[in-house]
Parts: structure tokens; C-alpha cells; sequence
């Protein structure tokens, strides 16, 4: 009898156990060359399933070898685009195609194939697969009450991670290694199942990555030549928390409530993200809004009334789209994670939608600086107004974003107002960040109490080092010490190149900068170091020379001065803090406030007077 093989039958293994067990001997097994081409399209792509097919082939070639079945190849080779196609069923038509002409039996193990089969009038044995004759799924029998994730890799001894979030423990399950026989046989069932069960999803197979969502399980599968290995990590949500249980809810919950808000959900892998969005969803719900989700792949344990949506043909644009046709009150997008997500998240924000997004951080600030860059600077309160940040499965901190226009903390210039982000600790309402433009960068400032640093000046400090660093072989450090005036400091192999042939390239420097900049070597600055440290300060006694050059007004102090940072006052009132260079002089470019007031100063006879 002529049997005509299907793909599903070989890579399943089922026709060669039947061989091995007696069935078909002496028959005639053909095998199309249109399931070749598929098997091989396969193996090309990185797919276990080319693979084991390629494998299962030699099977039959070794049972034809040993006389018990007659093995043939026939039929057309399909073409690249029908392969392609073999999802829409173009292969599966040519072998039925194929099984009309020789008037052989089909046999398959794929239930649509043998329908259509018998709907054609076609000879056809249904080989159930393995998966449904065998006992439950082997990856849920690592899986207690309490196990979150479970490892496997060939030649290792299986690991499984129990607890809950922020309190994991990583064990050994058993002492035997892994084959891979046992992994590849493990990670066959989670696929086959995949494709047969309605709560089943197929999210991501190519390339030696394989990526299913199966009931509360998503296991992700890595094989040659993603991976040097076979390797099978599951993982389930071991809690179900309501938002109740967690710290500022009813703060939360009034917030969520007051208008549709943009928020993060924030904290590193394991953190509690996920389950703290399932506990958003589920009030929100309760609260009578529509709620939505996003999710590639579709993880999040929620009620079947809320419905998840995964990429539409592998493009969360086109979910988006979909999304604002169906008009959810809110929307959980899990993951945010690249420039595309950051887009498609601001986009639905921007028309409207609630938005709730779960994104990767270390800290909650951390997530804000995620957006800078990918979305504009003054439209960031507008895509995200909130950040949570979770830790151990708590909420550690809540942060809010308010646009304003203000001097930045640290400035005192009128002129120096512009847009700021204020970020703002929920609880006390205390300013812990402002986020602003500084030429041409997007700065993050810090506002920490007690802090008396200009944050101008630390910009400036960075500004000067990295334009040094371009001439400088060596390390540079910078050393704002006033508003118009640095020292730098560097090694003394690079003083010449800095400094130029007559000044002229530090003159070059100062003049893009709009700085006065001393230079002098690390061996000076730990020398002026070791002079405080001993107590010992110069005399003032001398007064101030003042005289000015070109582009400059100098202050000459004197050699023991060198290298001591000093407070200018005139007629005791303070003017600057200066460092004095090792000339025993301090530099100020003409035409700043400074420089005009010593003139000032001078020419009306008023004292200046040097404290260190």
C-alpha cells in the first residue's frame, strides 16, 4: 500500500514509532518533495522542527535500509513563495494534490489536514499527536504552589525559582543533568500543545527562538544557532494581589480616578511590574472603565473581560490603531521598552487614551530618562504625568511630572529661565529633580538638600572637559570658581598642547566657551591641597594688583597664592570665589558682570579685599 506522508507526521515522530512497532511494514511510505522543501525552509531558519523532520527522514531511510517499509520521494518541488505560504495551507494542498494522482493514502497527525483530506474523498489515517495521548504537559510538573520559573538546559541539573517577588530562592530540582533529548522532547510538547489548546499562542518562532504563551505560562525556548544550547525557561505570575494590599492605594486609586493619566509602572525584572498592572487593571474595571491590553506576547493575568491584544502582524502600530477604533478609557501596554513602544505609547496618550506602560528602570527616575529623546522635551507631562516605582512587590516610590517655566535651581539669572520638568515625590510634594535643556544638551539635575553647588556650574565643568579632552591625552578636571572663570587641571605632559604657542589655543578655547580658564597641573593642585590641609594661608597685606589686557581684566596676587581658591569682596561686600592660577593670578574675561565691577572698583578707589 502507497502511504503519503504529511510534514506534521514526520516531525512528530509518529510514523517511525509505528514502524518500530510493526505497522506499515512492507509498504510503500512517499515522502513529497514539497514537505522537503518545507522541512529544509525550516532548518535553514533555525527551527527545531526542520530539524527533528530531517532527523525523522533518516529514521525512514534506515527502516527501507532494513527492508521493512519501500521509501520514495516524489512530486513537484515547490516554489520560495509557496513555501512561504505553507501557514495558508499551499504545501498541505500539494501533498493531497499529490495523494489524487497516486491514489495512495495520506497520513497525517494535523486535524485540519485530515478533515479537508476526507472532505476530498482522499484515503486518510489520522495519527493523533503524541501530545494527546500522554500525560499532562512534563514543564507543569516543575511547577508547585510557590514555583515561579523553571530553568532547563541540556547537561545541567534543572533549576527552579520559588517564592514571591523580592523574596526568590533559585533550587535544584533533583540531581540528574538534562539530556537533550529530554529538552528537545519537552520543548516539542510545549509547542504541539501550543498550536491545539484555545488558551494557547504561538507569540515568536524563528531564528532558534521559540516563544509561547500557554494558559498562565509564558515559556521562551532558545535552541542552535540563537543559543549555544537547548535551553526552556517557564514562567508563571505566583501571586494575584488586589491594589488594595499595597502601599498608597487609595492615593492611587483617587489619582487614577480624577481624569485619564499617563503613567509607568517602573522597577527591574521580577520587581512585581506585572502583577502591580494586573491589581491597576482590575480596579479599573471595578471602577466601570474599559480596559484594554497591549502585550507582546500576552502574559498578564487578567479577567477574560478584559481583552489583550499582541502585535497586529508583528507591529504594535497597528494595534494602536485598532485600539483607537475600539475608544478603551485606559490602556496597559507591557512592555515599553524600545524607541517603537515609546512612540506608540505617546501617540495613543496624545489622542486621548489612558495609558499605563511597564517599563525596565532601576530607579524611578530612571524611567523618565527612558522617554527624553524619544519623546519631545515639553510634551513628556503630557504622555506621562506619573511614575511608580516597584521593588521587592512593593511600592517603593511615587513620582509626578508638572511642566513649568522657571530659573533652574542654582541659576540667578532672569534670563536664564526656561522650560522646566519638575519631578516631584507624591508624598511630600517635595522637588526631587528639574529637567531642562542646557545648550545643547537634556540635563537631569538632581535637587538634593544641603546641596550649594550651582548646577550651572557643574554644567559648565562638563562642557570644559569634554572640550579639553579632545587635545588632552591625559585625564582633565575642570573647576568652575566663578560664574565666568574655571581652572583647569591636567597633566603637566599636557600643558604646551593645551596652552599653544603663545597662548593662542587656550585664547581659541576661552573665546568658544566664553570662559576664563586657568590651567594648571594635578602635581599644583595637590601641592595647594597640602598647603590647607597644614594650615598655612598668604597674606593679604599686598593688596590686589589689577590691570587689563586685551580680553582679560588680571588680578595678580602673587606666587604664594598660587593655586589657593579665594572670595573676592569689594568694600566688603562679596563679588567671586576665585582659584588663583600659578602665576599667583586670576583671569575674568572682559564684558562680564564681574569684570566691570572690579573696574568699577577700581577707578572709584574702593577696597578689594582676598579670603581664603
Amino acid at each position: 500500500m502507497k502511504r503519503v506522508t504529511d510534514a506534521s507526521v514526520i516531525v512528530d515522530g509518529r510514523i517511525t514509532a509505528l514502524i518500530d512497532e510493526g505497522e506499515f511494514r512492507g509498504d510503500e511510505i512517499v515522502v513529497p518533495e514539497a514537505v522537503v522543501a518545507e522541512l529544509e525552509a525550516q532548518a535553514n531558519r533555525g527551527k527545531k522542527t526542520g530539524y527533528n523532520g530531517i532527523e525523522e527522514i533518516r529514521a525512514l531511510r534506515n527502516s527501507a535500509s532494513r527492508g521493512e517499509i519501500e521509501l520514495t520521494f516524489t512530486g513537484a518541488r515547490p516554489t520560495g513563495e509557496a513555501v512561504e505560504a505553507a501557514a495558508e495551507g499551499e504545501i498541505d494542498a500539494m501533498i493531497r494534490d499529490l495523494c489524487g494522482e497516486l491514489e495512495a493514502t495520506l497520513v497525517t497527525s494535523d486535524h485540519v489536514q485530515a478533515e479537508i483530506a476526507e472532505v476530498k474523498g482522499l484515503d486518510t489515517v489520522f495519527l493523533a499527536p503524541e501530545g494527546e495521548t500522554r500525560k499532562p504537559l512534563r514543564i507543569r510538573e516543575f511547577f508547585d504552589d510557590d514555583v515561579m520559573s523553571v530553568h532547563l538546559r541540556d547537561g545541567t541539573v534543572p533549576l527552579v525559582k520559588r517564592g514571591s517577588p523580592g523574596d526568590m530562592q533559585l533550587e535544584r530540582r533533583g540531581d540528574e543533568e538534562s539530556t537533550d533529548r529530554e529538552i528537545d522532547a519537552i520543548a516539542l510538547e510545549v509547542v504541539e500543545q501550543a498550536e491545539r489548546d484555545p488558551n494557547g499562542f504561538l507569540e515568536m518562532d524563528k531564528g532558534g527562538a521559540t516563544v509561547v504563551q500557554l494558559g498562565d505560562m509564558r515559556i521562551a525556548i532558545a535552541r542552535q544557532p540563537f543559543s549555544d544550547g537547548t535551553e526552556i525557561t517557564a514562567v508563571r505570575p505566583v501571586a494575584d494581589v488586589a491594589l488594595d494590599e499595597y502601599r498608597l492605594a487609595e492615593q492611587l486609586k483617587e489619582r487614577f480616578s480624577e481624569k485619564r493619566r499617563g503613567v509607568l509602572l517602573a522597577g527591574s525584572p521580577g520587581a512585581g511590574k506585572s502583577t502591580l498592572a494586573q491589581a491597576v487593571a482590575h480596579y479599573l474595571e471595578d471602577s466601570g472603565v474599559i480596559v484594554k491590553t497591549m502585550e507582546s506576547p500576552r502574559d498578564l493575568q487578567v479577567r477574560d473581560s478584559i481583552t489583550q491584544y499582541t502585535a497586529l502582524e508583528g507591529d504594535m502600530a497597528g494595534t494602536a490603531d485598532v485600539l483607537l477604533l475600539v475608544r478603551p478609557d485606559y490602556t496597559i501596554y507591557d512592555e515599553v521598552r524600545k524607541t517603537d513602544d515609546f512612540e506608540v505609547f505617546s501617540d495613543m496618550r496624545l489622542a486621548g487614551v489612558g495609558m499605563i506602560g511597564v517599563v525596565h528602570a532601576t530607579r524611578g527616575i530612571d524611567a523618565l530618562q527612558r522617554l527624553i529623546g524619544r519623546v519631545e522635551l515639553g510634551m513628556i507631562p503630557q504622555v506621562a504625568d506619573t511614575i511608580v516605582y516597584v521593588e521587592d512587590a512593593e511600592i517603593k516610590d511615587v513620582l509626578e511630572l508638572r511642566f513649568t517655566v522657571k530659573v533652574p535651581a542654582g541659576m540667578t539669572e532672569a534670563d536664564l529661565a526656561r522650560p522646566v520638568i519638575e519631578v516631584i515625590d507624591f508624598e511630600t510634594n517635595a522637588v526631587q529633580h528639574e529637567v531642562y535643556t542646557y545648550g545643547e544638551q537634556v540635563v537631569v539635575m538632581p535637587l538634593e538638600e544641603g546641596e550649594t553647588t550651582n548646577p550651572a556650574w557643574k554644567l559648565a565643568e562638563r562642557q570644559v572637559e569634554s572640550f579639553v579632552r579632545k587635545t588632552s591625552r591625559g585625564p582633565v578636571e575642570a573647576q568652575m570658581t566663578s560664574d565666568g572663570s574655571c581652572t583647569l587641571y591636567v597633566e603637566e605632559r599636557d600643558v604646551p598642547a593645551i596652552l599653544g604657542r603663545g597662548g593662542s589655543k587656550i585664547d581659541q578655547i576661552e573665546n568658544q566657551l566664553g570662559l576664563s580658564i586657568d590651567v594648571q597641573t594635578f602635581e599644583e593642585k595637590e601641592k595647594s591641597e597640602d598647603k590647607h590641609d597644614r594650615g598655612e594661608r598668604p597674606s593679604s597685606e599686598d593688596g590686589v594688583e589689577v590691570r587689563e589686557t586685551g580680553g582679560h581684566v588680571v588680578l595678580g596676587l602673587g606666587s604664594d597664592w598660587a593655586g589657593e581658591t579665594v572670595d573676592i569682596s569689594v568694600d566688603g561686600e562679596y563679588l567671586f570665589t576665585g582659584t588663583v592660577g600659578k602665576s599667583g593670578e586670576i583671569k575674568i574675561s572682559r564684558g562680564t558682570e564681574v569684570a566691570s565691577a572690579i573696574v568699577d572698583a577700581v577707578e572709584s578707589s574702593q577696597e578689594l579685599l582676598i579670603e581664603t
